[in-house]
């Protein structure tokens, strides 16, 4: 996120203002350059309105409003407004989502570096782990501290954040793993070699912790550069 408009405004005909938004965004389809768009209603004023439209950069959001259909979606609105909306031009200087912030600390802290007292900071009491190597879940800190563990006594490796998407509660991050095989892994004796793993993790988070997480990886893939298949 770069660019975001802010446009506040007072109607008594919030339904006719969506059914406006409603065919402006079926009309752009492949045209517009929006790539988020928040309607918050002022809980003081029922006909108090703010919407919040997001754009790749400044130059996107001038792209999109030279379309005519945005034209005619403000006069539109115009015409249901009490008044002049106002607008305000924001240059996003700072965009964080805070859990992602958590599940990036995982990766960086726990995992790479070793560090567990991290786990502590980052991790519920009672978080719930799934894996799809495991039919059981793991209830506790100690489930994460013993995966990593196991994995860090087995391989010398990096996570790589290849894309990240945080919504709501969830954090869902695309990785690549590239590891050396230095000791024992799931039977297999220290091969030495050089092996690569893509995968998904994806954290619930409550109240300021990682409360539950699902990993789904490509262990048929690991499996093969170790040789065991």
């Amino acid at each position: 996120m770069t660019f975001v408009q802010i446009v506040d405004y007072e109607t008594s005909k919030p339904e006719a203002v969506n059914e406006v938004i409603d065919r402006y965004l079926a009309k752009t389809k492949g045209k517009r350059t929006v790539s988020h768009s928040v309607v918050g209603r002022d809980r003081e004023s029922d006909t108090h309105f703010v919407d919040v439209v997001e754009f790749p950069s400044y130059e996107a959001a001038m792209k999109n409003s030279h379309l005519p259909e945005t034209d005619r979606m403000f006069q539109e609105m115009m015409a249901l407004c009490d008044g002049m909306p106002r607008f305000t031009n924001l240059d996003v200087v700072r965009d964080e989502h805070l859990n992602a912030l958590l599940a990036n600390r995982m990766y960086e802290e726990v995992a790479m570096k070793g560090d567990m007292s991290v786990v502590d900071e980052i991790f519920a009491m009672d978080y719930r782990d799934h894996d799809i190597s495991r039919p059981e879940v793991k209830v506790g800190r100690d489930g994460i501290r013993e995966d990593v563990g196991m994995w860090r006594s087995a391989f010398d490796f990096t996570f790589t954040r290849d894309a990240q998407m945080a919504q709501d509660d969830y954090v869902t991050t695309m990785w690549t793993f590239n590891g050396k095989h230095k000791g024992e892994f799931m039977g297999i004796a220290p091969t030495g070699k050089d092996c690569t793993m893509t995968g998904t993790t994806v954290f619930r988070c409550q109240d300021g912790m990682i409360k539950e997480g699902w990993w789904h990886y490509d262990a048929m893939r690991l499996m093969r550069e170790l040789g065991a298949m």
